[in-house]
């Protein structure tokens, strides 16, 4: 029998290595999407305190936030929240993405934007250096010299300890790999990918690249922006796709066995593909059961009906040569 964690309990939290860093970083990463109210969700300060101590209590240390969530207030809450245990915090944050309407240059992968996202980033976290810096998303015009160079020269000034990348194409993310790696730069260790049961487009290309290249990969949205965790409402059930209607019923069914919740079954399943999730919460009580994902363990009969009710079709060349797998593989 799998076993589940007393409900409202949660196990130890585990310790990974971050890709190719070295860094050690807690199987969960707190998301800090979520910390204040500037974009009409989130939670107040106080309640995002909280939910930042229960998980430093759980033994999480990995912190994400970005330059343009809750227009910057999430960076300053963050930077509060770390500022006496800083050492001890693995933090990230992003750039790429526009600051401010009207300026061009607030946005993209190119050295002005980094350079200006990086500074007001480490004024806002009132840190001298960021453990983890996340290209947020590809830009399409930047030459990938040019960023990769000049990330690199923000971790040998030690503002920067390691990058990462994330929605970004596989064939931009291996080239980037390649160029870093003939000239001596620092590559990306990590990746970020939206990933869960009913988004499952990474199997195609981007994690068989991650895990060939020993990239990292965090899963943002794991719950599918709740949907995994029963809070379907709004669209209702008969508006779901038929794809995302099997993997909802899957992950209720198994739950319902386990006697846990639904979103816990489905943080589970993510961190048995090997990725670590990012988990967003607007209330300690989500946090919490999140938290209690660390404590189901899903069976190999609970992942196999997870895997028929969720896989994707991977399509051109992958079908083409597992239909005619047999041709390359030698007789034994």
């Amino acid at each position: 029998m799998p076993e589940t964690a007393p409900s409202g309990e949660s196990a130890a939290m585990r310790i990974r290595i971050l890709g190719k860093s070295g860094l050690r970083v807690s199987e969960l990463c707190l998301g800090a999407m979520t910390f204040g109210t500037d974009w009409g969700f989130g939670a107040e300060e106080e309640a995002c305190r909280e939910i930042y101590q229960i998980y430093r209590e759980a033994g999480g240390n990995f912190v994400d936030t970005a330059n343009v969530y809750t227009n910057g207030v999430s960076e300053e809450m963050v930077g509060q929240f770390v500022a006496s245990e800083r050492d001890n915090v693995v933090l990230s944050t992003k750039y790429t993405l526009p600051t401010e309407k009207g300026d061009p240059n607030s946005g993209g992968s190119h050295r002005k934007s980094l350079r200006r996202s990086v500074e007001t980033s480490l004024r806002r976290l009132d840190t001298d250096y960021i453990d983890l810096l996340w290209v947020h998303a590809w830009d399409q015009c930047t030459p990938t010299e040019e960023t990769l160079r000049s990330l690199d020269d923000l971790v040998r000034a030690g503002k920067v300890l390691s990058i990462g990348v994330t929605n970004t194409p596989a064939w931009v993310v291996s080239r980037s790999d390649v160029i870093a790696e003939l000239r001596g730069w620092t590559s990306f260790c990590a990746m970020q990918v939206e990933y869960s049961l009913v988004a499952r487009t990474p199997d195609r290309e981007l994690i068989p690249m991650a895990r060939d290249l020993g990239i990292a990969v965090c899963a943002w949205s794991p719950l599918a922006r709740g949907l995994l965790a029963g809070k379907h409402s709004d669209c209702g059930p008969s508006k779901l796709s038929a794809s995302a209607q099997r993997a909802v019923s899957a992950v209720g069914e198994i739950a319902a066995e386990l006697g846990t919740t639904p979103a816990r079954v489905a943080l589970a399943w993510v961190s048995s593909q090997g990725l670590m999730p990012s988990i967003g919460a607007r209330t300690v009580a989500q946090l919490r059961d999140n938290l209690g994902a660390l404590g189901v363990s899903l069976d190999h009969t609970h992942l196999e009906r997870l895997e028929t009710a969720s896989r994707v079709r991977l399509g051109y060349p992958h079908d083409f040569l597992n239909k005619r797998r047999a041709m390359f593989t030698p007789s034994t």
